[in-house]
């Protein structure tokens, strides 16, 4: 009970410069997800969008500011990698997220290396990817996938951990109206909060509750 009364992931007084730049990309930025809230973000190719994500996770350190995870601040790799344990992160380049011989193979590797047998592993990939209609690609190797084919088992691989949250950057890119319509079914099946990167604005109008705009390192609240 006592995580509810927390943002599930806040970012607050953030401040990044990125290399090269003397301009910040980011600067006094805050952001906080609540239990149940979704969150669509919006800017310019550019502005510092997956810049924040990676902040969020850890992946990148920011020059000021916290990140706080159900209240506690992280300030430690193991901080983070606490975090990234309950956090499902879609990566924009979802290829980034398939390395193992077989689609089948990636989606049951999490499962796996959390402590789950071979056999139970495996179970999990294959419902998995079944909710999202991929079991005629499961002994695929993802680098022979189409765009639209690789977000989707992207997807399955972090869905298949059962976050706690998901970050979506740019889920819709690549995507044709049915895998589109998959992606979203199964977004809003799982029920969960999460915070979106996309152009994709229908995406958003559908799947969040509030919208925010990044632009020249702000962060402000927008409507649709």
């Amino acid at each position: 009970m006592e995580s509810a009364l927390h943002p599930l992931l806040e970012l607050r007084a953030i401040h990044f410069t990125a290399t090269g730049r003397s301009a910040p990309l980011l600067s006094d930025v805050n952001l906080a997800v609540m239990p149940g809230q979704r969150i669509g973000l919006l800017g310019n190719n550019g502005s510092g969008k997956s810049t924040l994500l990676h902040i969020a996770t850890g992946l990148i350190r920011p020059v000021a500011g916290t990140v706080s995870h159900d209240g506690k601040a992280c300030s430690s790799e193991s901080d983070f990698l606490s975090l990234r344990l309950q956090t499902g992160y879609l990566l924009q380049h979802a290829a980034d997220q398939l390395f193992c011989t077989t689609i089948l193979e990636d989606v049951a590797f999490g499962p796996y290396n959390q402590g789950k047998s071979q056999s139970e592993a495996r179970k999990l990939a294959e419902s998995m990817l079944a909710l999202l209609k991929l079991e005629a690609l499961a002994h695929c190797n993802g680098g022979c996938l189409s765009g639209g084919e690789q977000k989707l088992a992207a997807l399955a691989t972090v869905l298949v951990m059962q976050p706690k949250l998901l970050l979506l950057d740019e889920p819709t890119n690549d995507l044709d109206p049915d895998a589109r319509e998959r992606l979203i079914a199964a977004v809003e099946q799982t029920g969960l909060p999460l915070v979106a990167i996309a152009h994709d604005r229908d995406f958003l109008a559908r799947l969040c509750t509030h919208w925010y705009c990044l632009e020249q390192g702000k962060l402000r609240e927008t409507t649709l």
